[in-house]
């Protein structure tokens, strides 16, 4: 098992039916893609943060950012998880992303990136123990109906 890279995909989720995440564009330090594949289907999305398309994903062939997303799902949730997931019939030892069978598809990058920024947002946060405002409609123990 290896860390994960964050400098290269730091948000990875599995939600609303899809594996979905934030891929760092490898050549514009500035730049972010918002890439997922839909469950069952593998329909596949990849744009940037501001909704422009993605230059390397084809009707049916996916971009690298899913490729990365792909690698980095497997090491933060573990193989046989994203498989299961994703509906993916692959191989012991096959690459997942060959197990996709579906092709481009328009998919709400904005949620995706707004999630992510609300994450980054818990990283601005000084240390501590106490209890987060936004958190405190969790319940501590159980009701008691």
């Amino acid at each position: 098992m290896r860390p994960r890279k964050l400098a290269k995909v730091p948000f990875v989720e599995m939600a609303e039916g899809r594996l979905q995440g934030v891929v760092s564009s490898g050549s514009d330090i500035a730049r972010v893609y918002v890439s997922s594949i839909t469950a069952g289907t593998h329909g596949f999305s990849c744009s940037t943060n501001n909704n422009r398309p993605c230059g390397g994903l084809g009707a049916a062939s996916p971009c690298k950012h899913l490729r990365s997303l792909l690698d980095e799902a497997e090491v933060q949730y573990g193989r046989d998880r994203v498989a299961r997931y994703l509906q993916l019939d692959v191989g012991e030892d096959a690459p997942l992303i060959g197990g996709l069978t579906g092709g481009k598809e328009s998919a709400p990058a904005a949620v995706v990136f707004s999630r992510f920024l609300r994450h980054l947002a818990y990283l601005e946060l000084p240390g501590t123990t106490e209890p987060l405002a936004e958190m405190h409609w969790f319940p501590a123990t159980k009701a008691v109906l």
